[in-house]
């Protein structure tokens, strides 16, 4: 299906300045209504099993009904599916986990392969191959697992960083760990310890424990004069440790490495989360300069600190009140049909949207989380 509204949209491509794919990523991805209707009065921010799975189920509901009929292989959908397996965990409901193995059989089990060795274009490989673990259908994952050996053995430039941008963690380490977990092939791990280090070792900062989104960032300053640093980029690397992580054998060489830099982060996160909303605005270190809280980086530091303070890696009494703190203002921006609101747009850098802005991977950043709150309380 991608690839025949890819076909279609480059004909428009040239005459609007905005590349085929480009169109292609942002088409059904979510919109920003004026008029999106009343908040939600029946979410709570209780911390309990009840409360929780109403509020998933509510958003599940709402995203299923709008995108399921709009399911493409973009990494901005793939995030979306791994939240809606997250979903049919939490809830027992078993529509959203046969919702994804309906996309699955659409797409025949087939990753993006026109512009390898991009990760974005790898990412869909984190459900399918869970899928093919919790279904134990080997079928699901061997187009992944094809295009992860393509990737391991690649004979372009090895100087050139591959993943260039923070995001990119999310997108193609996840899918590396998980054929780890498929074959026991050690290979992939390897290869992906040896790629998210030197990432590291390009944007992340060891002052400010956060990630530069890529280098452009180096030396650009929000208008208080402190560095930029985007809320969603950081957020898709905590929700990358978190995939990373649980698939990683505890006597792995460097898996302390990984750690101690999640520590870190998730340190400086809570320090500068916002005392009134309880979340993150889109530019973390000039929080000032933007009116709205962003609910995409938010919900994914909350399913990074909350999978962390459950793994026994985070101190629970000084985490605890954070994520709960998060999680009543993730609930604050639910409308009445379910719509998730006040997601930033498709975007590289902290930017304004409105209030009713809602896209299919804030909503899979919330899933992700609400699956993780609710493992934190047993009421």
């Amino acid at each position: 299906m991608a690839n025949y509204l890819l076909l279609a949209v480059s004909l428009m491509a040239g005459w609007s300045g905005v590349s085929a794919r480009a169109q292609v990523e942002r088409a059904n991805v979510g919109d920003a209504p004026n008029d999106p209707g009343p908040l939600a009065t029946d979410v709570s921010a209780a911390l309990t099993h009840v409360a929780i799975r109403h509020a998933a189920a509510k958003v599940a509901d709402w995203q299923l009904a709008q995108s399921e009929t709009k399911f493409n292989q973009q990494w901005t959908f793939a995030a979306l599916y791994d939240g809606f397996l997250a979903a049919s965990k939490l809830t027992g409901d078993a529509k959203y986990h046969n919702a994804m193995v309906k996309m699955g059989n659409e797409f025949d089990w087939k990753l993006l392969n026109n512009r390898f060795p991009h990760a974005d274009d790898m990412a869909l490989g984190q459900s399918y191959t869970d899928l093919a673990l919790a279904d134990h259908k080997k079928e699901y994952a061997l187009d992944t697992q094809a295009t992860m050996d393509r990737l391991i053995v690649r004979s372009d430039d090895p100087s050139k960083l591959l993943w260039w941008w923070s995001d990119a963690l999310f997108m193609a380490p996840p899918v590396l760990a998980r054929t780890y977990t498929a074959t026991g092939d050690k290979k992939y791990l390897d290869y992906m310890d040896k790629e998210w280090w030197e990432t590291s070792n390009s944007l992340y900062s060891t002052q400010y424990h956060l990630y530069f989104r890529d280098d452009r960032y180096f030396t650009q300053k929000q208008a208080n004069g402190k560095p930029i640093f985007w809320s969603r980029g950081n957020g898709w690397v905590m929700g990358a440790f978190v995939k990373v992580l649980e698939k990683m054998p505890k006597n792995y060489p460097t898996r302390e490495k990984y750690i101690t830099q999640f520590k870190e982060m998730s340190d400086e996160i809570a320090s500068i989360q916002s005392p009134g909303d309880g979340l993150w605005r889109t530019g973390l270190l000039g929080p000032d300069e933007y009116d709205l809280p962003e609910v995409s980086g938010s919900a994914f530091f909350v399913y990074g600190m909350a999978w962390g303070i459950n793994q026994g890696i985070l101190d629970k009494k000084k985490f605890e009140p954070v994520v709960q703190k998060a999680w009543a203002g993730l609930l604050s921006h639910i409308y009445a049909d379910g719509r998730l609101g006040c997601i930033q747009p498709i975007d590289a850098q902290p930017g304004v949207f409105k209030p009713s802005a809602s896209y299919v991977y804030g909503m899979g950043g919330f899933l992700l989380a609400a699956s993780e709150m609710d493992k934190l309380t047993t009421k």
